[in-house]
């Protein structure tokens, strides 16, 4: 079995001045875990988060952002 790299998508809030972070949903719909990164280190590190973390991150932002 072969695990194919996930697609990674930009925020809908990326155009705030270079804070970007990019998600891989097609992730979710396979494992239910939310995979997010920094857009300008796309070969560093990801955060691997459930789905209410994942909801806390959102609220974070948009009341941060």
């Amino acid at each position: 079995m072969t695990t194919d790299p996930p697609r990674w998508f930009k925020s809908s809030y990326s155009n705030n001045g270079g804070s970007c972070i990019e998600w891989a949903p097609e992730h979710v719909w396979r494992t239910g875990d939310f995979l997010v990164r920094d857009s300008k280190d796309p070969h560093g590190p990801h955060l691997t988060l459930t789905a209410d973390a994942f909801a806390d991150l959102i609220a974070f932002a948009k009341t941060h952002g």
